[in-house]
């Protein structure tokens, strides 16, 4: 059992006798006791020496392991957060935090709908806040937008509060599902045209493989490139996404286009799985007609960009430059969109039926889906619909 180990400075030597190459800082939460099967305990061990990190207004913080117990009939949205942080007094330089007459005060921009992390279940989260830091937390009333306000007599611990503030809404943001994403349209008459032979050919050839169905098919007015997900949770955040994407315009993408569409082409499929007999998603590879890199250079540059803002979650070390023609999620739902970050439900990872995809690889690897001329650059909303078909857009920027 390990209890309460806090701030433990330990200059660890291997058992072979070598020193590591620096000292490490290892804090542990407060555990009642390891689970008990060794599956979990492992996954226990992994959670504390490999600890997840945030990062929030350009600083990395640790998030620290604690065991969780679970309750009959509670929400897990009812999570709270369970111990102390460690918070340095020279963050406060980065903070604005003005002085009142009865002290000090700062206000944390939140999003209306992750009020209730912060306040906690029953109001624990909250009032275990206040009490830490000795301060002040005021929240606007469930779903009315506003800032909450941190006052108290020490600089210090109001800085101390909106700190950990921002590490609980920075970790309880990454368990929403996204609701907007970066992407370039595919879904030019050409290559729909050209989606739809494959369609065609596909189903003829291979419908008697295992799962091979019309319902596996994208929507051809919906295919599009994925540059990276977004987590928008109000208007203001929205606002600042558009923001960001006209400010990567000005700084670098129209130096890359050159103030032009960039010419491509819809052009082979791959899978991203290890069992082509398994498969899950099949996708058609998107290229620049002219062999060069600067759709990849413009994709991977915007999700830097967007990823160093807090508005987006690394995936990749590089943008998957491919558009989903076939799922088996929209064997249930055709509407269904790629949720690899979306969290996992109560009662598990969603059934997915694979369909075999071997007989497809052989006979379409090269197929041409058709030309392309990209021009713009969508902030699309997910499981939304405009008057083309394709999916509103909450902002765009255009090459030419």
């Amino acid at each position: 059992m390990i209890n309460n180990i806090k701030g433990c400075r330990q200059d660890l030597k291997h058992s072979h006798g070598r020193r590591p190459r620096r000292q490490c800082k290892w804090v542990i939460g407060p555990w009642t006791k390891f689970p008990s099967q060794p599956k979990n305990f492992a996954r226990s061990i992994m959670e504390v020496l490999r600890p997840q990190l945030i990062r929030i207004e350009g600083r990395i913080y640790r998030k620290n392991f604690i065991q969780e117990q679970t309750y009959q009939h509670e929400d897990e949205d009812d999570d709270f957060y369970g111990e102390p942080m460690e918070c340095s007094e020279e963050l406060g330089d980065s903070y604005v935090v003005d002085q009142t007459e009865r002290g000090f005060q700062c206000a944390v921009s939140v999003p209306s709908l992750l009020f209730k992390y912060i306040i906690g279940k029953k109001g624990e989260t909250r009032k275990k806040l206040e009490m830490e830091t000795r301060t002040s937390i005021n929240i606007p009333k469930p779903g009315v937008e506003g800032e909450i306000v941190i006052t108290g007599q020490q600089r210090g611990g109001v800085i101390s509060a909106k700190t950990r503030i921002d590490v609980l809404v920075e970790s309880f943001r990454r368990k929403q599902p996204f609701t907007h994403f970066l992407s370039f349209s595919l879904n030019q008459p050409d290559v729909q045209e050209g989606f739809l032979k494959f369609q065609e050919k596909v189903l003829e050839k291979c419908s008697m493989d295992r799962g091979v169905s019309s319902c596996l098919f994208q929507n051809p007015a919906k295919l599009h490139l994925t540059i990276g997900t977004l987590v928008l949770l109000n208007d203001q955040e929205i606002q600042w996404a558009c923001e960001l994407l006209q400010q990567c315009k000005e700084d670098f993408i129209n130096k890359i286009a050159g103030g032009k569409a960039l010419l491509a082409e819809m052009l082979g499929i791959e899978y991203m799985n290890d069992d082509p007999s398994m498969m899950d998603v099949l996708y058609a590879k998107v290229h620049m007609k002219d062999g060069s890199d600067r759709l990849q250079v413009i994709a991977d540059q915007l999700v830097e960009r967007f990823v160093s803002s807090g508005l987006m979650m690394k995936e990749w070390d590089k943008v998957k430059l491919h558009a989903t023609v076939m799922n088996t999620l929209f064997r249930k739902d055709p509407t269904a969109e790629d949720r690899n970050n979306a969290p996992a439900s109560k009662s598990g990872p969603r059934e997915r039926e694979s369909f075999d995809g071997r007989n497809i690889l052989k006979l379409f690897e090269n197929f041409s889906f058709g030309d392309l001329h990209l021009n713009s650059i969508h902030i699309s909303q997910r499981f939304s619909t405009d008057s083309s078909g394709y999916y509103a857009s909450s902002g765009q920027v255009d090459f030419s």
